[in-house]
């Protein structure tokens, strides 16, 4: 019998102090079962990174023609794409040409790093990829916040981010490894 996706529900309120802009967002969240809950909510720190009305959840790693968040514009052009995870070059070559800005959220304290090593080169080639690394120490952090239903402030300022529950903070550093244009 096949496991069935998780279903969490997150209300998240979006203060981008540096660019203005403050969004209330409410998301059903699927954690497929071969997801952990740390992936789930950096899914979910990642639309609020990039808060907008129009940024989606796609079918994630259920589709692997389709990113874990897309913003499509109304001719249904993609404008930015974020993918989580250590794509290979023609994943990432792949969403370049799809899309007007790639983000690639990589993690993975050990793994990560020797991608970025792999990849640095081939990536700085695609002017319109920028690359985020976050730590464990953080995800770890985030898992601690997860519950069912999610009530959550995102506060972000300068290069720092501050997540926030009834019962937990979590104070997030992204590392920009390269900043696409």
């Amino acid at each position: 019998m096949a496991l069935k996706a998780t279903i969490y529900k997150a209300h998240i309120n979006v203060a981008d102090l540096d660019r203005g802009r403050y969004l209330d967002g409410s998301h059903t969240l699927a954690c497929h079962p071969s997801e952990t809950l740390q992936r789930l909510m950096l899914r979910l720190v990642a639309w609020g990174l990039h808060a907008d009305e129009a940024l989606t959840f796609t079918k994630g790693l259920c589709d692997t023609d389709e990113p874990d968040l897309w913003l499509k514009n109304l001719h249904d052009g993609i404008e930015l794409w974020l993918e989580l995870g250590l794509p290979d070059e023609k994943r990432l070559r792949r969403a370049s040409q799809k899309a007007d800005q790639v983000v690639i959220y990589a993690y993975g304290d050990n793994a990560a790093p020797i991608w970025w090593q792999s990849m640095k080169s081939k990536a700085a080639q695609l002017k319109n990829v920028s690359v985020v690394f976050i730590e464990d120490a953080v995800l770890e952090c985030l898992e601690g916040m997860v519950e069912r239903s999610m009530q959550l402030q995102l506060t972000i300022e300068g290069e720092h981010c501050w997540l926030s529950s009834e019962t937990a903070n979590c104070t997030i550093v992204p590392q920009w490894w390269q900043r696409g244009e």
